[in-house]
C-alpha cells in the first residue's frame, strides 16, 4: 500500500507523545514493506531542522515541511468568540500547507492518507478533490474531552467561562467530522468505545502505540534507589496542571516523611514557576539529552494526570523499560492494566504517600512491579503486532 501522512508536528525526532506515536504508525508500516510519504508542519511549538534528521529516514519517508505559526494572535482570538468556528482547529488551517498537499496529491496516488489528529480535518475536502485515497483519522485523543477536564479544573472564573466557550465549539466539529473519514482509528480502546456511542457509521478501530521492543533496555537494573520521576513536555497543559497539584498538595507530605528521597523532573518547555522555584530535594531538569538513558536511571515514575484522554505513551515506555509507575487512573487510561500488579494508582494524596512507602519500602516489590509491566507490553504492545492491526484495517476500508 503507499500511505501519505499528514501531521500536526513532525514525527521526527520522537520524544514526545505525539511524536512517539505518529512514527510508531509510520516506523512499523514501513517495517511491513508499505510505502511512507510525511508532510508535516513545523511550528513554533515544536521546531525541527530538516537537515538534523538522519539521511535514511528522509529517504524512507520523503518528509517535507511547511511552517505554520501556531502563536495565539489576541485579536483573532477575540473575534473568534464571535463565531461558530473552532479557534483550536482554525491555528492549523494554511493556505500554504494545503498548496504542498495538492502538489503531493497531484504528483503521486494513494491507497490510504491518515490524518495525524483532529487538527488535519480541515483538509480533506483537499484530499477528496485531489485524490481517490480513502481517509483515515488517526485519534490520538477526544480533543474536547482534554480541553473539558481542563476547563473542569480551572479555577479562574474569567478563563473558566473563555475555555468553555472554546471547548464547547471543538466539541461540536469534532463530532460533526466524525462522518468525514472513510476509518477512524483510536489509540485507546476507551476512545473507540466513545466514538461508537456516537452512532456514528464510519468504520472504526483501536490501535494502542506500538512499542519496538528492541528498542528499551531492560536487563540493565542498575538505578539509583530510591528515587522518584516524571517526565512529559510541560507545554501540554494536563501535565503541567498535574505536577503543579502534585508539589503542592503531595510533596510536602512525602518530604516530610522521606527527607532524603528526590524527585526528578525532566521534558521540554519547562515553566518559570517550576525552574526558578526552590522545592527541597525537587531536582528540576527540564529537557535532557536522552529520555531512555534518564527513565533507565532512576526508579518510580509519577504520572499525576487529571485531565486528558488517549493513552500517556511515556507510561508505556517506562512499562517498556520495567519501571514501576504510580498513577492516576486518568494517567493511565487507555492502557490494559492490572492494579496492583503492573501499574499503582493512586488519586489521592495519601494514596500517592501509600503507594510510594509500599515502593521504596520494597526494592523487590518495586522490580517485580516493573517485570510485570515489561511483560504486559510485550503481550499487547508490540509494535509488529499492533501495526499488523491498522494494515488489516487498511485493508478492510479499501474492500468497502
Amino acid at each position: 500500500m503507499k500511505i501519505l501522512f499528514l501531521c500536526n508536528k513532525s514525527p521526527y525526532p520522537p520524544i514526545e507523545g505525539g511524536p512517539l506515536a505518529m512514527n510508531a504508525n509510520i516506523t512499523g508500516l514501513l517495517n511491513l514493506g508499505h510505502f511512507v510519504k510525511v508532510l508535516a508542519m513545523n511550528t513554533n511549538k515544536y521546531i525541527v531542522n530538516p537537515d538534523d534528521l538522519p539521511d535514511d529516514y528522509r529517504q524512507n519517508t520523503g518528509i517535507e515541511y511547511v511552517y505554520n505559526d501556531l502563536s495565539i494572535k489576541p485579536l483573532e482570538a477575540f473575534f473568534n468568540l464571535f463565531s461558530s468556528r473552532s479557534y483550536h482547529v482554525e491555528r492549523f488551517i494554511s493556505k500554504a500547507f494545503e498548496r504542498k498537499l495538492m502538489e503531493i496529491l497531484q504528483q503521486d496516488q494513494y491507497d490510504i492518507v491518515q490524518l495525524e489528529m483532529l487538527y488535519m480535518t480541515p483538509y480533506v475536502e483537499t484530499i477528496r478533490k485531489y485524490s481517490d485515497a480513502k481517509i483515515v483519522l488517526r485519534s490520538h485523543n477526544i480533543e474536547h474531552l482534554i480541553w473539558n477536564r481542563i476547563t473542569q479544573n480551572t479555577r479562574n472564573r474569567l478563563k473558566k467561562a473563555y475555555l468553555k466557550t472554546l471547548t464547547r465549539k471543538l466539541k461540536k466539529y469534532e463530532l460533526a467530522t466524525l462522518e468525514n473519514y472513510d476509518g477512524i482509528v483510536t489509540i485507546s480502546n476507551n476512545d473507540a468505545a466513545f466514538f461508537r456511542s456516537t452512532g456514528t457509521k464510519t468504520p472504526i478501530t483501536d490501535v494502542p502505540f506500538g512499542v519496538e521492543i528492541s528498542r528499551y533496555p531492560f536487563e540493565n537494573r542498575k538505578y539509583e534507589f530510591p528515587t522518584l520521576f516524571h517526565i512529559g513536555s510541560m507545554n501540554w497543559v494536563p501535565n503541567e496542571e498535574g505536577i503543579r497539584w502534585f508539589l503542592d498538595h503531595t510533596w510536602p507530605g512525602i518530604n516530610n516523611k522521606f527527607p532524603e528521597l528526590k524527585f526528578y523532573l525532566a521534558g521540554r518547555e519547562m515553566p518559570d514557576w517550576l525552574t526558578k522555584s526552590k522545592i527541597n530535594n525537587v531536582v528540576v531538569l527540564g529537557e535532557v539529552p536522552d529520555a531512555k538513558e534518564f527513565i533507565t536511571s532512576k526508579a518510580i515514575m509519577i504520572v499525576p494526570l487529571f485531565s486528558g484522554s488517549g493513552i500517556r505513551i511515556k507510561i508505556l515506555e517506562g512499562m517498556a523499560m520495567g519501571k514501576a509507575i504510580i498513577s492516576t487512573g486518568i494517567g493511565a487510561e487507555g492502557i490494559d492494566y492490572t492494579k496492583n500488579e503492573n501499574i499503582l494508582i493512586a488519586e489521592t494524596p495519601e494514596e500517592f504517600l501509600n503507594a510510594i512507602e509500599k515502593c521504596i519500602s520494597d526494592r523487590e516489590f518495586c522490580d517485580q512491579t516493573g517485570n510485570h509491566a515489561r511483560k504486559l507490553i510485550e503481550e499487547k504492545y508490540n509494535l509488529k503486532i499492533v501495526t499488523k492491526k491498522l494494515e488489516a484495517f487498511y485493508h478492510t476500508i479499501l474492500e468497502n
